[in-house]
């Protein structure tokens, strides 16, 4: 938004509502839901994102959708007007429902995009997928930090920074295409030897903690 300063402070959406979490986890498992069930086979990044870009906002306006969209409109419009910024019209505000909605819709996509990849490279390189949950926390810390490597100490998922990803890209109508094309490349180069050994070791460490 030309004009605007559109830096959330931090104490605005830090503190999300437990619905909100949970909502969020509703959408990530019935994303996942349908990924397995269909036939969508992703074998490059660069497949992903024409597929992403061929289908840009088409995903169903799901109850799981509906119910994260519905939680977090009211909170994002709170968090808005305690924000620290300047010269935010009020039909930003006032939008909010619809752009939320449109960015988890397309956030759904972009999950299954990722998902879809990996899912290839396991079933090339591995043999067969690992299980749902290891799945799941790849996925969205790829989706969430595509720079850093992931983080499989433990597979508890990182719903709220999801839900506050797509809460403030929603509220000012931020694109996370380009993150997202980021996110892609990682899963690509991603080393799964690697990877299965470093996440081997940490449930060797947990198993040993009295």
């Amino acid at each position: 938004m030309s004009g605007a300063k559109t830096e959330v402070s931090t104490s605005a959406l830090l503190a999300l509502p437990r619905d909100l979490e949970r909502s969020a986890d509703d959408v990530v498992r019935k994303a996942f839901d349908r990924l397995l069930s269909s036939d969508t086979r992703v074998t490059t990044a660069a497949q992903a994102k024409r597929l992403l870009a061929d289908h840009e906002d088409t995903e169903e306006l799901t109850d799981a959708i509906q119910r994260f969209v519905a939680i977090a409109t009211p909170f994002a419009r709170v968090a808005l007007r305690g924000a620290r910024f300047t010269r935010i019209p009020w039909v930003l505000v006032a939008s909010s429902a619809i752009s939320i909605g449109v960015t988890v819709r397309n956030g759904v996509r972009e999950l299954q995009a990722i998902a879809a990849l990996l899912a290839h490279r396991f079933e090339a390189e591995a043999g067969a997928l690992p299980d749902r949950a290891l799945m799941q926390k790849l996925t969205l810390e790829l989706y969430l930090d595509p720079r850093r490597p992931p983080d499989l100490a433990d597979l508890e998922l990182p719903l709220a920074r999801l839900a506050r990803r797509w809460i403030v890209s929603g509220a000012f109508g931020r694109n996370t295409r380009r993150k997202t094309h980021k996110a892609l490349d990682a899963a690509e180069r991603l080393d799964l030897s690697v990877l299965m050994r470093n996440r081997a070791s940490a449930r060797t460490l947990e198993a040993a903690e009295p």
